[in-house]
């Protein structure tokens, strides 16, 4: 795994099933979760947006409901459902990656955006909310954490991360080549 590759989750649980059908994905099999690769003093580390983590973050040294970092194997050996890697398309570049790891840092900590992520959902409501409602990254939920993070490195300029679903994030990515074919990892 590399600075800026992806992980799609799916999870084997109620949430789980409940974004996947919001977001018209199959349940247990699509996509309810995204996180990123980054990197900060030589450790590759997983950065997501999440409420449903109980491990303190790596960077924060304590439990947090928003913006979080930690090692890549414990969160799949922990997660409970599917887990893929969409590898980014090339290596980011020295200057992108220092950019990453500060975008990351910089969220730490930022609150988990509920209903965010409950207006991401469907073809139609997000495309529409994000007419009316502009960009708000003061709270972040998992896919437009990425979206938003793409969008500043400049591999997939997005008017509105807040648009962006789990599903809709991925499939968008792979159809324009950003992200190559998944392994599955889990």
């Amino acid at each position: 795994m590399k600075a800026g590759d992806l992980l799609g989750f799916s999870g084997a649980n109620i949430i789980s099933d409940l974004v996947n059908v919001a977001t018209y994905g199959i349940p247990r099999w699509g996509i309810s979760h995204v996180a990123i690769v980054g990197d900060t003093n030589g450790r590759s580390l997983l950065w997501e947006s999440t409420t449903l983590d109980d491990l303190p973050c790596e960077i924060a040294g304590k439990r947090v409901e928003g913006f979080q970092a930690h090692p890549i194997q414990q969160s799949i050996d922990r997660y409970r459902g599917k887990v893929w890697l969409y590898p980014l398309y090339r290596d980011l570049y020295e200057a992108e990656r220092n950019r990453l790891t500060a975008i990351l840092q910089g969220l730490i900590g930022t609150p988990y955006d509920k209903l965010g992520a409950a207006r991401s959902a469907g073809v139609g409501l997000s495309w529409i909310e994000s007419l009316f409602r502009p960009e708000d990254l003061t709270s972040i939920f998992c896919s437009e954490s990425v979206a938003a993070i793409y969008s500043a490195l400049g591999l997939c300029p997005s008017k509105s991360a807040s648009r962006w679903n789990p599903n809709r994030l991925v499939y968008r990515y792979r159809k324009a080549g950003i992200l190559l074919r998944s392994q599955r990892l889990k």
